[in-house]
């Protein structure tokens, strides 16, 4: 199968203008079977003067623009996340994924959220629910950025059978080292595929650290982004998951002491 991660530029612009780049984005990918886009692309992350009045109805404007690119691709779109109005106006960061058909087939609301220079726990509301979603490709988990500093989470989603990790970003500088690490060991740890796509660009000073990328079941990134605005592509073999969890089978001696 192959993926595609979009590893957009995003900044200060309206929200008319991340939306229609997004789109040409898109347009670019060919024949893929799941394509990612990063994190509240569509305002920027850090513009957190902006969540709540451009914040959407879970099928406003973004989603119905999304979901139409992924019926015109034929493609699976995890369409990052944007914020989300809901139950009596409370704002969630919020993962959309849409199928082939441009159907809405899951939905993930960010869990952990981040309060170490974000505003974003001051106005947000922490998501309770672990999404996993069954594919023609295999089984998909989603998280959110700071969730990947939360082993327990992806531990949670293998045990309900994932074998591909989604993860959604905006990830800054200077904290790059970690975002490797993260990716690397959240995939190795649970033997399976982890795919990340984060931010490039600078929104509210603040500058992304992009290196969104595709790591397999043993750790290694078979693909990987720089710093700038690129899309990430890699064909993999879904099946590489069952083989590493039959070849070295540490999943199944995990022990949680009394």
């Amino acid at each position: 199968m192959r993926i595609a991660c979009i590893q957009m530029e995003v900044g200060d612009r309206p929200k008319s203008e991340h939306i229609a780049r997004a789109e040409k984005l898109l347009e670019r990918v060919e024949e893929a079977d799941l394509v990612l886009l990063p994190e509240v692309w569509n305002i920027g992350y850090f513009s957190f003067d902006r969540y709540r009045p451009e914040s959407e109805a879970p099928g406003g404007e973004t989603a119905e623009r999304m979901s139409s690119m992924a019926r015109k691709l034929g493609t699976y779109l995890l369409a990052g996340s944007w914020i989300t109005r809901e139950e009596g106006g409370k704002l969630f960061n919020t993962s959309f994924l849409f199928d082939r058909n441009g159907d809405l087939v899951a939905k993930y609301r960010k869990i952990h959220l981040f309060g170490y220079g974000s505003r974003e726990t001051e106005i947000l509301e922490g998501g309770k629910e672990i999404v996993t979603h069954r594919t023609d490709f295999g089984t998909i988990g989603i998280a959110t950025c700071y969730d990947l500093r939360f082993p327990e989470l992806f531990r949670k989603m293998m045990s309900m059978g994932t074998e591909i990790f989604l993860v959604v970003s905006g990830w800054p500088f200077p904290r790059l080292e970690p975002w490797i690490l993260f990716n690397r060991v959240r995939a190795l740890e649970n033997l399976a595929f982890l795919v990340s796509c984060n931010c490039a660009g600078v929104n509210r000073g603040v500058r992304f650290c992009g290196h969104s990328m595709i790591v397999d079941p043993w750790g290694k990134a078979v693909a990987a982004g720089g710093d700038e605005e690129e899309v990430i592509t890699a064909d993999i073999d879904k099946d590489m998951v069952t083989r590493a969890r039959e070849e070295f089978p540490a999943l199944r001696d995990i022990v949680f002491p009394p």
